[in-house]
């Protein structure tokens, strides 16, 4: 079975942004990416209980599998994200959402957050559906979308982190492409499309619909807010998930043809 794994080596980038919400307001809480790993965790529960029972394995049944997506099992874009191979894959997993999601949920606000994550793991488990035969499962789809848009909510704010966007954003670039590196090597089972896909998703997404930050100084306090309107994020989300799923209808139409 191909797995999707994520960052494995080292600690993930600085994050210039990971001790206080935007203005010095009470630090905030990123309940999203605590909720998102108990999900996680609790999806390998069952996996591991229902693998004894061959009729209810729910691993069979939401992996990444070409056959049956074809077929019409369009969730199997979607579920794959939540699911792991081993203690080791979803231990790597949560920790590096741990580290990298809570400071971008700070940023992009919850439901942005959430979308973020969703649609970076579509993104990579559909290149993977196009471009891999393999069987693939893991949050590194989306967690390599998360480092993505960190890589971009840091270079288009740059002006406000100040000294260390530059080494912050350094740190990003190395740890993505040395583990693209690490997913080339043969026979260790390593999704490689699936993370290529997840960090264009992630990317195109940030980019669009990621926070621009501007300092305004208000009665001598200095405070960062997110420029960006409502109505282009929605706008910018709804126009990459189209994308994704326009590539996805195309592939399944060319496929039973």
């Amino acid at each position: 079975m191909n797995q999707s794994n994520p960052p494995p080596q080292g600690t993930p980038p600085p994050s210039p942004y990971a001790s206080q919400a935007p203005g010095g307001r009470a630090v905030y809480r990123p309940y999203v990416t605590y909720v998102l790993i108990g999900i996680c965790a609790l999806v390998y529960l069952v996996q591991i209980i229902t693998s004894n029972f061959p009729q209810y394995d729910i691993t069979s049944a939401l992996l990444k599998n070409n056959a049956l997506i074809v077929q019409g099992q369009i969730w199997r874009l979607f579920t794959p994200m939540f699911l792991h191979g081993s203690i080791l894959h979803i231990g790597i997993n949560m920790y590096a959402l741990f580290f990298i999601g809570r400071g971008l949920e700070r940023f992009y606000g919850r439901w942005r957050y959430l979308t973020l994550f969703i649609l970076s793991g579509f993104a990579g488990n559909v290149l993977s559906f196009m471009f891999s035969p393999y069987l693939s499962l893991g949050s590194s789809t989306s967690i390599f979308g998360l480092l993505g848009a960190e890589g971009v909510l840091i270079y288009q704010n740059r002006e406000v982190f100040g000294s260390v966007a530059r080494r912050a954003l350094s740190q990003v670039i190395i740890v993505a492409v040395a583990n693209l590196v690490i997913g080339l090597t043969p026979g260790i089972g390593i999704d490689i499309w699936g993370h290529i896909g997840g960090l264009v998703g992630g990317t195109l997404f940030a980019w669009f619909g990621g926070p621009l930050l501007r300092k305004r100084t208000v009665f001598s306090s200095l405070t960062v807010f997110d420029e960006r309107t409502k109505r282009e994020i929605f706008r910018a989300g709804i126009a990459v998930g189209a994308l994704f799923v326009f590539l996805v209808t195309v592939v399944i139409l060319v496929r039973r043809g």
